[in-house]
C-alpha cells in the first residue's frame, strides 16, 4: 500500500494535505488549565473556520487520551469547514492528569493496546481513527508514567510506521527523548519535537535535524517570553544551515482565553495572518512551501492498514 495520511474523515494521499498547521487543539480539558477549557463545538468550529480562511488547508488536533478530546465533534468540524484534520492518540505529560486518573497506572502493554486501538479501530468507542501518536516529557525530567507512555508510543510507531509528536517542556531533553524512542525501534525521522522553539537555539535545532527529527515551531505570539522576531531569526538560521526540510509550523494556541471564538485573542488565524508573512520575508518561497506543505505531508505519511 502506498503511504497515506489518516485524517478524521478517512485516509488521503499525502499530496492532498496542503498547507498545514502542525499543532493545535480544538477540544481540550485539563486540570492543569482551569478556566481555559475548549469544550464548545460551535465556538471551536468557528475558530477552525478562521484558520481555514487564513490559509490553512489542514491541521493536527494534538489532544491525546483523557483530556476532553471529542473525535466525532472534530470530524464534524472537519466536514463543515473543509479543513483536513489529523487527530493524535497517546498521552500528555503527567501534570495534565488528575492524580487519581487510572490512565496513570496503566502498563506499557496496556498503553500499547489503547493507542493501537485508537489508530486502527477508533477513539473512545467511535469509528473516528487517530492518525498520529503523542507523548509528553517534563522539563528535563520524565516521570515513571511519562517514560511508559513514551515507550508505548515508540513501540506502536515502530510496529505501525505512524508519525509521532513529543511535547518537550520548554524545549528540553530533545536528544534524550529521541534516544529513548530510537531504543524502542522508532526512527528519529518519524518524530516531531513540539516546542523545540521554546529553546531558540539554531545550533541545537540543526543537530536535531541532522538526526532526522522534525522541528516543531509553535511558539508564535508568546511575547511574554520573547518577540516573534527571535523565532523568525532562529528559523531562518536553521534554513540557512540546511535544516529547512525538517521544520514544521503550528500555533498551539490551546486556551479558551486565547481563542477569538471564545472571546479571547490572538486566535488560530494568527499563525497564517501574522507569523507566516514574517517567515516568508526572512526565507525564500521554496523554503516556506516546504515548511507548510512538503514537510508536514512527509511527517504525517505512513502505510496504515484497515
Amino acid at each position: 500500500m502506498s503511504p497515506r495520511i489518516r485524517t478524521v474523515l478517512g485516509d488521503i494521499d499525502p499530496g492532498e494535505l496542503g498547507a498545514t498547521d502542525y499543532h493545535e487543539h480544538l477540544f481540550q480539558v485539563s486540570p492543569l488549565l482551569p478556566g481555559d477549557e475548549l469544550d464548545d463545538e460551535p465556538a471551536s468550529g468557528r475558530e477552525a473556520e478562521q484558520l481555514r480562511r487564513a490559509g490553512a488547508a489542514a491541521m493536527v488536533e494534538a489532544t491525546p487520551t483523557g483530556l476532553g478530546r471529542r473525535p466525532e465533534a472534530v470530524a464534524r468540524v472537519s466536514a463543515r469547514t473543509g479543513l483536513r484534520i489529523v487527530h493524535v492518540t497517546g498521552a500528555h505529560r503527567e501534570a495534565h492528569y488528575a492524580a487519581e486518573d487510572p490512565l496513570l497506572g496503566e502498563s506499557v502493554e496496556d498503553l500499547v493496546r489503547r493507542f493501537s486501538e485508537d489508530l486502527f479501530s477508533g477513539m473512545d468507542g467511535t469509528d473516528v481513527r487517530a492518525g498520529a501518536l503523542k507523548a509528553g516529557a517534563g522539563f528535563w525530567s520524565l516521570t515513571a508514567f511519562e517514560r511508559r507512555a513514551l515507550t508505548a508510543v515508540a513501540q506502536v510507531a515502530a510496529e505501525s510506521g505512524a508519525p509521532v509528536m513529543v511535547h518537550l517542556e520548554h524545549g528540553s531533553a530533545a536528544h534524550e527523548v529521541l534516544d529513548l524512542l530510537a531504543a524502542e525501534g522508532c526512527p528519529e525521522s518519524r518524530v516531531a519535537l513540539a516546542h523545540v522553539d521554546r529553546n531558540p537555539d539554531p545550533g541545537l535545532h540543526l543537530e536535531l535535524a541532522t538526526r532526522g527529527a522534525y522541528l516543531g515551531y509553535d511558539g508564535a505570539a508568546r511575547h511574554q517570553r520573547w518577540p516573534d522576531s527571535v523565532l523568525v531569526d532562529c528559523l531562518s538560521a536553521v534554513v540557512e544551515g540546511g535544516g529547512g526540510a525538517r521544520v514544521l509550523l503550528g500555533g498551539d494556541v490551546a486556551r479558551r482565553t486565547r481563542y477569538v471564538a471564545y472571546g479571547g485573542m490572538p486566535g488560530l488565524a494568527y499563525l497564517f495572518d501574522r507569523f507566516v508573512p514574517r517567515v516568508r520575508h526572512a526565507v525564500d518561497d521554496d523554503a516556506v512551501d516546504a515548511i507548510l506543505v512538503a514537510n508536514p505531508a512527509r511527517w504525517l505519511s505512513w502505510e496504515p492498514t484497515a
